[in-house]
Parts: C-alpha cells; sequence; structure tokens
C-alpha cells in the first residue's frame, strides 16, 4: 500500500491511539462499577490480594470456581501497583483493547495492507459493540485478541510452509492464555478456526508440521500449572463435587448445553443473536455486504496462494463464523459474539482500505455510494427518534429519581442488557442532552459521509464516521452515568461509609450480585438473607464457607440485637417486613435502590444517598 503522500506512518499509529483515549479511557475512571458482574469479579480480583491467594478466587469471602483466573489476576497487579480502586480494576481491560487495536494494524500490514490494518482499527475502536462490551468486566473482546494472536502466529507459520518455533510456540502460548482468560473457549476456538481453514485450502497435512509435541509441551507449561493447583485446593468434599466437575462439566459443557446449574442466565434469540451484529459493527456494519461477498471460499492451490490477501480473508471469514455457529446451537447472550468482531473489522478494514485505492468509477467506489446512501436513511432514522424523544419527553417532577420513572421487566434481567428495557417515555427527559448529541452526530456524520463519498473522497469520509461515533459514544457514556444509580449501589455505599464504624454488619437482600458494590467499596464481607442462590451457591457447599447465608429467623435475631446492621434492599417496600422486627430508619435511597439501619442515624446522613 501507498499511503497518502507527506503522511508517516507514525499518524496513524497516533491517531489509532487519540481514538482509543477518546473512546475508551473516559470509562476506566467513571461511572462507578455497576452491581452483578462488573462488580461481582471486580471483588474476585481485589480478594486475591486481600488473601494472598492467586489460586482460588473467592467473592464475599466464598470460593468462586466458575471462572478462569487470568483477567482476574490482571486486576488484582493493577490493584497492587495502583491501590484498590474502580479505574485500577479497569485499567487492563483497557489497555488489552488498545494491544487488540495494534494487534490488527499489524495483522493487517503483515497479510493484507498498512492501510487495511489501519481501517481495521478505526472500525474496533469506533464500533459500537466493542465499547458497549467492554463497560463491564467481561474478557470476551479480549477472548478475539488472544484468537486474534493466535492466528497470526499460526498464518505466519503456515506461510512459511513448514512452522518455525517461534510460530508454533506463539500460538501454542496463545492458546494457553486464551484458556486461562475463558476456560476451554480458549482452545475450541482457535484450534477449529485452524482446522476448517486447512480444510477447506486442502492442506490438512499442514497439521503434522506444526510441532505438535514440544508445541503441547509449551501450551501444557503455561495453562497446567493453575488448573492442577485448582483441583488440588478445592477437591470433592461436603456437598460439592470439587473444582474439576463444576469447572469443566457444569460450566463448560452443561453450560453449554442449557443444562448448567443453577440456571441464572437467559439466552437471545437466535434470529436477534445474529441481527444484533448490525448493531454491534455500527455504523461499518453497512459495508460488511461487500467486505462479506469479497471473500472467496475455495482458492487455487498454487505457489503464491500462501501469501495472497484471499487466503488471509478467507482465514478472517472462518474465524468469524466458528464463533457465530458455535454459539447458535447453545444458550447464548448479546456479548457473546465479542470474539468474532475483531476478525469482521480486519475484513471490513480490507475492504475500506480497498475503496479508497479504487477509482471513482470503480466497483468499490460505486458500491461505496450505495452503502453511504443506506447509513444517510439508517443515519436520518437514529436521528429523528432520538431528536424526537427529546423533544417531547416531559421534565420529571423535581427531585425525580430515575428509578420512579422506569417500567420493570423482570423476565428480561437474565439477558446483560435487559435492563434498558426499563427505560420509559418519561425516564428519557433525563437523557436529553445524549439524546440531542446522537441526534446531531448521526444527522451530521452520516450526511457528510454521503456527500464526501459521492464527491470521491472516501480517507475523509470515514474520518467523520469515526468522530460521529465519538461524539456517540461520549452521549453513551454521559447516559451511563445517568443510569448508574439503578444499575450500581456507589450513591449507598457513600452513607454507609459515613455512619460506619468497626463491629457493624451490611446484609445484601437476596442475591449477592444485586449489591456486590456494595462489597467491593466498603471491603466489609456483607452477610446475605435468603440469598444462597447463583454465583456463590457452589462455593457455599465447602464445609470451609463463612456463615454469611441466613434465614429469616436468623435474620430476626440480627436485627433486633444490639449491634448496629445496615439492610441493603432492592425496593424501599421492604421497610415493611424489616419493621415487623424492629424499629427500622432510613439511611439513603438512590436508584430504587434503599439502606435501612436498625439503629437511629445522624441528622447529616438520613435520607441522603
Amino acid at each position: 500500500m501507498t499511503l497518502p503522500a507527506g503522511q508517516p506512518r507514525w499518524l496513524y499509529f497516533a491517531a489509532i491511539i487519540l481514538l482509543w483515549v477518546v473512546v475508551f479511557l473516559p470509562g476506566v475512571f467513571t461511572p462507578p462499577l455497576f452491581d452483578d458482574a462488573d462488580a461481582s469479579h471486580a471483588d474476585a480480583g481485589r480478594e486475591i490480594l486481600v488473601r494472598h491467594d492467586w489460586v482460588t478466587l473467592h467473592e464475599n469471602g466464598i470460593r468462586y470456581l466458575e471462572k478462569a483466573p487470568l483477567p482476574y489476576w490482571a486486576m488484582a497487579a493493577s490493584m497492587r501497583v495502583f491501590g484498590v480502586s474502580d479505574w485500577a480494576v479497569r485499567l487492563p481491560q483497557a489497555l488489552g483493547v488498545l494491544a487488540l487495536l495494534f494487534l490488527l494494524l499489524k495483522m493487517g500490514e503483515k497479510f493484507l495492507s498498512f492501510e487495511a490494518g489501519f481501517w481495521a482499527g478505526v472500525v474496533c475502536v469506533t464500533s459500537f459493540g466493542p465499547y458497549l462490551f467492554t463497560r463491564i468486566l467481561i474478557p470476551d473482546l479480549l477472548v478475539g485478541f488472544w484468537i486474534g494472536l493466535s492466528l497470526y502466529f499460526f498464518f505466519t507459520g503456515w506461510q512459511e510452509g513448514k512452522s518455525s518455533r517461534m510460530a508454533c510456540w506463539g500460538l501454542a502460548a496463545c492458546m494457553a492464555l486464551n484458556l486461562l482468560t475463558k476456560s476451554l473457549i480458549g482452545i475450541v476456538f482457535p484450534a477449529a478456526i485452524i482446522f476448517l481453514f486447512l480444510l477447506l485450502v486442502r492442506d490438512l497435512r499442514h497439521l503434522l508440521k506444526m510441532r505438535l509435541v514440544s508445541s503441547t509441551m509449551v501450551f501444557l507449561l503455561i495453562a497446567a500449572p493453575w488448573h492442577v493447583l485448582a483441583a488440588l485446593q478445592n477437591p470433592p468434599q461436603g456437598q460439592s463435587k470439587g473444582f474439576l466437575w463444576f469447572y469443566f462439566v457444569n460450566e463448560q459443557i452443561l453450560r453449554y448445553l442449557g443444562k448448567r446449574y443453577p440456571v441464572d442466565y437467559g439466552t437471545v434469540p437466535l434470529f436477534l443473536f445474529w441481527a444484533l451484529l448490525l448493531v454491534w459493527l455500527l455504523p461499518w456494519s453497512a459495508f460488511l455486504p461487500q467486505a462479506l461477498l469479497s471473500v472467496r471460499l475455495r482458492l487455487l492451490k498454487t505457489a503464491e496462494m500462501r501469501r495472497s490477501p484471499e487466503a488471509f480473508t478467507l482465514l478472517l471469514f472462518v474465524w468469524a463464523s466458528v464463533i457465530l455457529l458455535f454459539f447458535s446451537f447453545s444458550t447464548r447472550q448479546e456479548y457473546y459474539v465479542a470474539p468474532a468482531l475483531p476478525a469482521l473489522a480486519l475484513l471490513l478494514g480490507a475492504w475500506l482500505a480497498r475503496e479508497v485505492q479504487s477509482q471513482y468509477g470503480g466497483e468499490a467506489a460505486r458500491s461505496g455510494r450505495v452503502s453511504a446512501a443506506v447509513l444517510l436513511v439508517i443515519g436520518l432514522l437514529i436521528s429523528g427518534v432520538t431528536l424526537t424523544f427529546a423533544i417531547i419527553s416531559h421534565a420529571p417532577p423535581p427531585g425525580a429519581d430515575l428509578a420512579d420513572l422506569l417500567s420493570t421487566n423482570p423476565d428480561a434481567y437474565a439477558l446483560s442488557l435487559g435492563h434498558f428495557l426499563d427505560l420509559t417515555g418519561s425516564a428519557m427527559s433525563l437523557f436529553r442532552g445524549p439524546l440531542l448529541g446522537t441526534a446531531i452526530a448521526f444527522l451530521f456524520g452520516t450526511g457528510l459521509n454521503w456527500l464526501l463519498r459521492r464527491r470521491g473522497q472516501p480517507r475523509y469520509a470515514n474520518a467523520v464516521l469515526a468522530l460521529m461515533m465519538c461524539v456517540f459514544m461520549e452521549c453513551a457514556h454521559v447516559a451511563l452515568g445517568v443510569f448508574a444509580p439503578v444499575l450500581g449501589s456507589k450513591s449507598l455505599v457513600v452513607a454507609i461509609q459515613k455512619e460506619f464504624h468497626p463491629g457493624d454488619l451490611i446484609v445484601c437482600d437476596h442475591e449477592y450480585a444485586n449489591a456486590s458494590s456494595v462489597n467491593f467499596y466498603t471491603g466489609e464481607q456483607m452477610l446475605i438473607l435468603n440469598g444462597r442462590v447463583n454465583g456463590l451457591w457452589y462455593g457455599s457447599l465447602f464445609p470451609d464457607a463463612p456463615p454469611i447465608f441466613l434465614e429469616d429467623a436468623q435474620f430476626a435475631d440480627v436485627w433486633s440485637g444490639s449491634r448496629r446492621v445496615y439492610f441493603v434492599a432492592q425496593s424501599a417496600d421492604r421497610r415493611a417486613y424489616l419493621e415487623k422486627i424492629a424499629p427500622t430508619y432510613t439511611l439513603a435511597a438512590a436508584g430504587g435502590k434503599a439502606v435501612f439501619t436498625n439503629k437511629p442515624v445522624s441528622v447529616t446522613t438520613q435520607g441522603q444517598p
């Protein structure tokens, strides 16, 4: 590829870094951690430091055996360096995204063209999906990073004909690290992708050239120690079947088959799972049909095939297809598509680079103008809808809590984005700023994109789309801050910390995930009322599990006792239940949740969030 005259390569790297800073860095610091998976995973990292135990994960003092350890090790290492805070917990994931962007640039440069790699990085950093799927502490996009790095080593070795030790051992190391990131899919995905690719290019014999014996040794050297130690530290005992059964059978095989116990996950309908792919890649999904149609499924077996861009785009297509098809036959969440997004970003980057180099009357340029027109229609619809919501939404009463304006859809909360279905027209009034910003961004962004492509300036058009998404995701960041009191409990924690003294107790109503951020921010182990379910259920079966789970009779003794107790409830209606036991005082309320205490509170904190 020939770069535009007078533009050095470092400008492209600087542009990628700048986009990452604008899109991802603000989310490292705000909003506060959300309850459920976000703060639960953060607390697992914190407890590594508290317990000095890097083998068995814990949440709220209970063994937490369902997840691979590498993301939690990264969080713990960050907190060891920077101290315990939400931004220190989020920093490793943000840096992982930056590493992914540089990997895409490198893969594009090596196997396609430098400009293809650059546009792949732009697509990834400014698409809605990668941003959304890193707002909570889940490692699925980083699984895509390890898959990409694995395939970088594999394709390098395949181009060599007889793979070098560096290529084979690098592949083995990346698969091992992916296993430590997300368990079995860390090896299932790259292995399936490699096998299917070699099958399509009629070169399965290459498997025999991949130094399988020494590569297996490298893999085991990295992956085996933690699994062995975890099995030894968590053998079958009491009512538990031990680490190996729960981690591999229950959490991997039975979860895939939809028979995992306890059942605490919903599943996205198959059509919606595939259709949402267009949303996660917005706005670049407008060019996805051209990118996919450019893939050749059958390649001529010639001497030049191994170094052809067509071979690499076929590998990318297989990469995305394996992941999407794998989850098409299992329970699935919206974010399960995340490991496929880097492959699609590279395919889009390859097509965008081809369009940039095309003559105005060329096929790619004409196709780009058609997609720009389609995107303009979509942009006008998005702009019209968001602007309408901003205009017609009625101003809420003074001091209104967002939770009071939301509907409730408990059946949808098993989905990762289920709470966003609670939004109503009245609630939209609290999001006027983000709605107006979104309307303006999509109106001008898609309009200028269409105009610039019509004038034969696709580079500038792509820059406009990237800028549009920067504005949109800043609006999304502001909106998440508005939504934060509903999704998290940080404001309640502030009220508790003003009154808390050593020896006081904190009780979570029902499931630990309902108030996991209280545990993280206070650092105090919570008692749990009628909540021996889901994430902490299995760890509670071990004989050494602390007695933190209370039934109603036990809680009545605690609430009516001499110690101050803070009761974190999901609804202010729980006050009636508490008042039947002992005098009850409201400490704070926010986001539909409330904190009650069994002792009088100071005037300065009473009722304050």
